[in-house]
């Protein structure tokens, strides 16, 4: 298990073992069975190309042990929205925390609209790097799993959570 507070470097892959983004700190706020929840404020990303930026908001991410995603929870002045990843489980080693990114994206406005992004790059990936029909069932069903999980507005897409989640970072940061 993962300390509470410990700070970690997220990685994510694609299906093609290739590097696709890192970001340089994330802080361990909970990890159980199911998810290690992480935050992180004003973390330097670095692109697979070199590039680099900084994430604009705070942020609370559910990264799931046994569900093909992780969401996060971006804070905002106008409340929390929200930007899924259909993803691997993830595996922490003592590198990092890591995933494969399978390109399809839900992104979730603070009123719970949503929209399904990235399929036309999910559908060159899948062909280009060879996904089995068996993976793609999983990615498709687990999408299915995840839009449910946005209508009914069950955890994490809750903002008091992800708020409360985001206080307990902060009162980490003081410690």
């Amino acid at each position: 298990m993962l300390e509470v507070g410990k700070k970690i470097v997220v990685q994510s892959y694609k299906h093609d073992e290739s590097l696709h983004r890192i970001w340089q700190e994330a802080t361990v706020l909970a990890e159980n069975d199911d998810y290690i929840i992480v935050a992180n404020k004003k973390t330097k990303v670095i692109e697979a190309n070199g590039r680099f930026w900084h994430t604009k908001e705070p942020s609370v991410t559910y990264f799931y042990k046994h569900h093909w995603f992780n969401v996060i929870g971006i804070i905002k002045e106008d409340g929390v929205s929200y930007y899924c990843n259909l993803s691997s489980p993830i595996l922490y080693d003592e590198e990092a925390l890591k995933y494969i990114d399978y390109d399809l994206d839900i992104k979730v406005l603070p009123d719970y609209s949503y929209n399904l992004l990235d399929q036309n790059e999910y559908r060159r990936h899948k062909s280009q790097m060879s996904y089995s029909p068996e993976l793609s069932k999983i990615i498709e069903n687990e999408l299915k799993i995840l839009e449910t999980m946005v209508r009914k507005q069950t955890e994490p897409f809750e903002q008091a959570i992800i708020l409360k989640w985001y206080d307990f970072y902060l009162n980490q940061k003081i410690k």
